[in-house]
C-alpha cells in the first residue's frame, strides 16, 4: 500500500511539473525562476493531497460509524478501515519528503528572485530590487517566515514520531504531535502571501509577442520583415489604425499584442484542500469533548501479577462492541495526556460494568496506578461508594472501532495473543460468556503467548468460566485453547485447583506456526477463517506471511491486526 500511494503522490508531481513548465500563463515566471517554479509548485501539490487525507484517519468516531454502521457491509472493505493508522503514517511520511522538495525549490526561486529583477515587469517581482538579499525574502515576508516555522514544527513532529522516541518517551511524542494544530494555522497564512503569480491576459498578450506600441529599441531586435515599416529614427508610438503586416500576425514566433501582460495571484487552492477535513477534525474533537467531560464510576481497582492493573468503571448510555478501545484521561496525572486501552469487559443488558487491563511501563501508567492504589496496601482493593470520591477523576473518551469487532462476524476465528496483547480478546471471551448462539462464530483458536506463568493468571478465571460453561453445553469443539510458556523458569503450571483445565492446554517454548497454520487448514477445508494478532511485530509478521500463503486444502486465511490510531 504504502509503495502504491507514493507511486500515485509521484504521479500527481510529474503532471503538476509539466503543467507548470508548458503552461503560457506561467511563461513570464518560468523565465525569471526556471524549474524552481515547476518544483515548487509541484511539490505544493502533492502537500496539499496529503495535509488534507492525513487528518481523516485520526477521524475516530467516524471511523467507528463506519465500521458499525450498515453503510458499509462489505468485509473487506471494513478491513480497511483498519489500516487507518498505516494510511496517516503513510501520508505524513510523504509530507515530509516532499516537504524537503518544496524547501530547496524556494530557496533557489528566492535566489532567482534576486538575481533576476525584471524591471519590466515589477508586479512579477517577489524582490524589491536586483541583487536583494535572499534572506529578506525568507525572513521578512509572511511566506517565507511561516516556512521557516513550518519546518521547524515538522521537523520536531516528524523526529519525535520516530519509534524510539515513542517507546524510550511517549510524553515527546504526545505534546510535539499536537503541534499540528500550529502547523495547520501557518499553513493557511503561508498560501496567502500571493508570491508566485501568473498571467491572466493571454489572449491580448501571448507569452513572447510583439507589442508594437513600445520602442523597438528598448525592448527586442526589430525583425528583417519589419525593418522598413519601423525606421531606425521612429520613436513615435505606432499608429492604432495601421494594419499590422499578415507575415508578422502569423509568424509563429512572433504575434502582435493589443496590450502589457497582467499578472494576478493564485486564489490559495490549500484552503480548499484542508478546510473541510480540518473543520471535520475539530467538530469531532468538539463532539468527543462534550461526550466525554463526565468522568466515570470507578468501582473496583485490581492490582494483577506482572505489574498489570484492572479498571473496572460505569458510565451513564454508555454502549461498546467486544474489540473496541478507550481513550483514559486523567487530569491529575497529566493535563493534556490520554492513553488508548482496549475494553477487557463490555456493558451488557444485565451490567453496565466496563473494564480495562493495563500494563505499568511508563510514567503515565505508574503516576496512574501510585493515584488508584494509593489508599490500599493488598493486591486487591475494592472501592466502597463512600471511599469513590478520594480517588481521582477519570475520563474516557469512546468507544472506538477495531479489527477485533469482526472476530466474532467469522464462521472460524484465529485469535494469536503476545503477553498484554491479550486484552482485545478478553472482551470477546466475556462476550462468548454471556451468550454464543447469536454470533455467526462457530470455532475459535485462541493462541496466548506469555514469558511468565504469572501472566496467564489475569484472564485464568475467564478461561476456565468460558470452558466450563461449554463443556456444561455440549459444546467443548466451540474453542481450542493454546496457552504457550516462551520462557520458563522451572514452575510449569498455573497456580491452583481450579486452574486444571488451563494447565492440561499449557506447553512450554514458543508455536510452530507452520504446522498450527497446517493444522487449522486441514480441519476447516475450503472456509474462511479470521486470523487476528495483537501482540509483538516479530509473531505479527509471521502471521501476515502465512495468512497470504496457499494451502492445499482450499482454506483461505484473513490477517487482521491491532493498531490504536
Amino acid at each position: 500500500f504504502q509503495l502504491f500511494w507514493l507511486s500515485l503522490n509521484v504521479w500527481l508531481f510529474g503532471k503538476t511539473f509539466l503543467l507548470y513548465n508548458q503552461g503560457l500563463q506561467y511563461y513570464y515566471l518560468h523565465q525569471m525562476l526556471g524549474l524552481g517554479l515547476c518544483v515548487s509548485r509541484a511539490s505544493a501539490s502533492v502537500l496539499n493531497l496529503n495535509c488534507c487525507l492525513v487528518l481523516l484517519p485520526m477521524c475516530r468516531v467516524l471511523l467507528a460509524f463506519l465500521r458499525g454502521s450498515q453503510k458499509v457491509a462489505s468485509k473487506k472493505t471494513r478491513r480497511l478501515l483498519d489500516k487507518s493508522k498505516t494510511f496517516h503514517v503513510t501520508c505524513g511520511v510523504t509530507i515530509c519528503i516532499f516537504s524537503v522538495l518544496h524547501v530547496a525549490a524556494h530557496l533557489v526561486n528566492a535566489l532567482n528572485f534576486s538575481e533576476n529583477y525584471n524591471e519590466e515587469f515589477v508586479t512579477l517581482n517577489a524582490a524589491n530590487y536586483r541583487g536583494e538579499d535572499p534572506r529578506k525574502l525568507l525572513f521578512a515576508t509572511v511566506p517565507g517566515l511561516t516556512g521557516v516555522i513550518m519546518v521547524l514544527v515538522l521537523f520536531l513532529m516528524c523526529t519525535a514520531s520516530t519509534y524510539a522516541i515513542r517507546v524510550s518517551n511517549y510524553d515527546i511524542f504526545w505534546y510535539t504531535h499536537n503541534l499540528f494544530f500550529v502547523f495547520y494555522m501557518l499553513l493557511m497564512l503561508h498560501v496567502s502571501g500571493g508570491v508566485l503569480k501568473y498571467q491572466t491576459n493571454l489572449e491580448e498578450h501571448p507569452p513572447g509577442c510583439f507589442n508594437p506600441n513600445k520602442t523597438l529599441r528598448q525592448n527586442l531586435t526589430v525583425p528583417k520583415a519589419l525593418e522598413e515599416l519601423f525606421p531606425d529614427y521612429t520613436t513615435e508610438p505606432f499608429p492604432e489604425d495601421l494594419p499590422v503586416p499578415e507575415p508578422f500576425v502569423q509568424n509563429s514566433f512572433m504575434r502582435a499584442c493589443s496590450e502589457e501582460p497582467k499578472f494576478q495571484s493564485h486564489f490559495p487552492e490549500t484552503w480548499f484542500w484542508i478546510s473541510g477535513p480540518l473543520c471535520l477534525y475539530c467538530v469531532e474533537r468538539l463532539y468527543r469533548y462534550i461526550r466525554s467531560n463526565k468522568p466515570v464510576t470507578i468501582t473496583s481497582v485490581i492490582s494483577h501479577p506482572s505489574n498489570v492493573l484492572e479498571v473496572r468503571m460505569m458510565k451513564d448510555d454508555f454502549e461498546a462492541r467486544p474489540g473496541q478501545y478507550v481513550i483514559l484521561h486523567c487530569p491529575r496525572v497529566s493535563a493534556l495526556e490520554s492513553h488508548p486501552f482496549t475494553l477487557t469487559m463490555c456493558p451488557t443488558d444485565t451490567k453496565a460494568t466496563f473494564g480495562v487491563h493495563l500494563k505499568v511501563v511508563g510514567d503515565w501508567t505508574e503516576r496512574f496506578r501510585d493515584l488508584l492504589l494509593l489508599h490500599s496496601n493488598q493486591d486487591t482493593e475494592i472501592l466502597p461508594i463512600f471511599q469513590q470520591r478520594r480517588y481521582p477523576k477519570l475520563y474516557v473518551d469512546g468507544p472506538f472501532g477495531s479489527p477485533f469487532e469482526e472476530s466474532l462476524n467469522y464462521e472460524v476465528s484465529l485469535c494469536v495473543a503476545g503477553g498484554i496483547g491479550v486484552t482485545p480478546f478478553a472482551s470477546v471471551l466475556n462476550t462468548l460468556l454471556d451468550g454464543w448462539k447469536c454470533y455467526k462464530l462457530r470455532r475459535l483458536y485462541f493462541i496466548w503467548v506469555c514469558r511468565d506463568i504469572e501472566s496467564f493468571r489475569w484472564f485464568a478465571d475467564l478461561l476456565c468460566m468460558l470452558h466450563n460453561k461449554l463443556w456444561q453445553e455440549n459444546r467443548p469443539d466451540y474453542i481450542n485453547i493454546q496457552l504457550y510458556l516462551s520462557q520458563t523458569d522451572g514452575i510449569q503450571k498455573i497456580i491452583g485447583e481450579k486452574y486444571q483445565a488451563l494447565n492440561s492446554r499449557l506447553l512450554i517454548g514458543r508455536p510452530r506456526w507452520k504446522l498450527l497454520f497446517d493444522d487449522i487448514a486441514k480441519c476447516n477445508r475450503r472456509k474462511t477463517i479470521g486470523v487476528f494478532c495483537c501482540g509483538p511485530n516479530k509473531i505479527s509478521k509471521i502471521l501476515h506471511k502465512l495468512s497470504n500463503s496457499s494451502n492445499s486444502y482450499g482454506t483461505r486465511f484473513e490477517y487482521n491486526k491491532e493498531s490504536f490510531s
